[in-house]
């Protein structure tokens, strides 16, 4: 079995969902967009509402409504849990909290989720509530006289967001609704379902046109806003999806001739807010404590101790821990704690962590900030982005491809990499037999090695669902145990609301 913690199963629930501020047909606009410092981009208070034909006359409400299209993803990648698919699915999480509280997770959690759920109808709903303000910047923008320049790094910014949502739901859902217009008319509300192939090519289609037009950084008053690389990185990450290997080896050697990405030196450097959007980071959703509206970063409570006024969720199995090298002397990878909190061992606020905090034994580290930062008392309102794709997890997905190419050399120098930088995490002085570099040119055993690297390089990170998935049948079904059935468990069900509402898939 996949899990073994007992869970309820009932309808109480923690946590309010984020209300819309934007709608996608007639009123196009209902926003309100905050100043922050110099490292945030959502930089002007704008209220009220406006219709399409009025709006979009000048720069100025171009880059309000590209700034509202960033809202949108905030909002989706916490409070509509993409954790949930990521990580509480696959063997590395279980739901955590109390045994009743969220229980449609546990659903999930158990692949028994229907068409009713609400973590499901809720993350459906904000995913296309984002394609849609993507879709209205897509096709009003153009006509606006302006900056040249600026317009069409507006209109890549809105393409870039877009095929982030779509790679997201063909993942979750497999077959879904391509919108690729603003909801004005019965054709452009009412789609049916496209294939999942048709999904890539539009993804491929969007990230293309936005990697020609995007630059490859930004001053920083822009830090956040999606680049060149952004694209090329996901650009590589959806061929490697569909299994085009040599696609994606080509796009990541694009993105690392850029010039602006590289490791950090220290591991556990990725998830502080000292080192938000740094060389790292190639696509990170940005958060904000203290803005109204509201720009926190909610996981910041979701994943925290009980007595850090947290709800203990997404708790990490004993397997993900045990998938961390241990040397034949006992030191662990330091990747370990730096992202696990485990009993014994130092939590974010230098008190020793408690099993007992956690059903499970642990809780994750990655998204949470230590209460010199954050008190309890605003614990829900965190100041820690969100990275979706990190420099490490680009070398890891070369070294995939590159092995898949029968390139055993590239794909071991691009492994070795994240290994060294392990291994130089470790306080002090590594132990010879700890993350040693991996030497075996043996296909199938350096497919196992980097599998079993991404998994701990890119643990509560949401991304071990996904990979299990595209690994195939075999892989996933040892992974998640005999309730997982590939053919029939591997995506979520349609919403009921969408199949009720959209006359071309009832």
């Amino acid at each position: 079995m996949k899990k073994t913690i007992n869970r309820a199963k009932d309808n109480s629930s923690r946590g309010s969902v984020l209300k819309h501020i934007f709608t996608g047909t007639g009123i196009l606009l209902v926003m309100a967009l905050t100043l922050s410092s110099c490292t945030d981009f959502l930089t002007e208070d704008l209220q009220g509402n406006f219709a399409s034909e009025t709006f979009y006359k000048n720069d100025k409400q171009a880059l309000q409504a590209i700034n509202g299209t960033y809202n949108a993803i905030a909002f989706n990648s916490f409070n509509n849990a993409l954790w949930v698919f990521g990580d509480v699915a696959s063997d590395d999480a279980v739901k955590g909290g109390n045994p009743g509280d969220q229980a449609e997770i546990t659903y999930i959690d158990e692949f028994n989720a229907d068409a009713n759920n609400g973590i499901i109808n809720n993350y459906w709903s904000f995913a296309y509530e984002g394609i849609s303000r993507a879709n209205n910047v897509i096709a009003n923008v153009p006509s606006i006289k302006m900056n040249e320049t600026l317009k069409n790094r507006i209109i890549g910014e809105a393409k870039f967001i877009r095929a982030y949502v779509y790679f997201n739901l063909v993942n979750i859902f497999g077959e879904v609704p391509l919108k690729l217009l603003p909801q004005l008319s019965n054709e452009t509300i009412h789609v049916p379902l496209s294939g999942v192939s048709e999904i890539y090519r539009q993804i491929e289609k969007d990230l293309s046109e936005a990697a020609a037009v995007l630059p490859e950084s930004y001053g920083s008053s822009d830090a956040g806003r999606v680049t060149k690389g952004a694209a090329l990185g996901l650009l590589g990450k959806a061929c490697l999806y569909q299994g085009k290997w040599q696609e994606a080896v080509n796009y990541f050697h694009q993105l690392e001739a850029t010039g602006e990405y590289g490791l950090l030196e220290n591991y556990a450097d990725n998830f502080k807010v000292s080192h938000k959007n740094s060389k790292e980071a190639v696509f990170e959703i940005q958060h904000l404590t203290g803005q109204n509206p509201f720009m926190g970063n909610v996981l910041n409570q979701w994943f925290a101790p009980a007595a850090e006024g947290g709800y203990y969720f997404n708790a990490p199995t004993q397997s993900l821990v045990n998938a961390f090298e241990v040397s034949s002397s006992g030191e662990s990878d330091p990747r370990l704690d730096a992202g696990i909190g485990r009993d014994g061992h130092p939590w974010l606020n230098g008190e020793l962590f408690s099993a007992a905090w956690s059903p499970t034994g642990f809780l994750t580290k990655k998204h949470q900030q230590p209460l010199s930062e954050v008190p309890a008392s605003l614990k829900g309102d965190g100041d820690l982005n969100y990275t979706y794709m990190r420099y490490a997890d680009v070398l890891l997905m070369k070294a995939e491809a590159f092995n898949e190419l029968s390139n055993a050399d590239s794909a071991k120098a691009n492994l070795n990499k994240v290994r060294q930088r392990a291994r130089n995490s470790f306080e002090g002085t590594a132990p010879a037999d700890l993350l040693a570099d991996i030497t075996t040119s043996d296909k199938s055993q350096l497919r196992t090695a980097i599998q079993k690297e991404r998994r701990t390089e890119l643990a509560q990170e949401f991304h071990r669902y996904f990979d299990l998935m595209r690994w195939g049948k075999a892989v996933a079904e040892t992974a998640l145990g005999q309730d997982f059935k590939y053919e029939t468990k591997r995506y979520q069900p349609i919403p009921q609301a969408e199949i009720d509402a959209n006359q071309a898939i009832r």
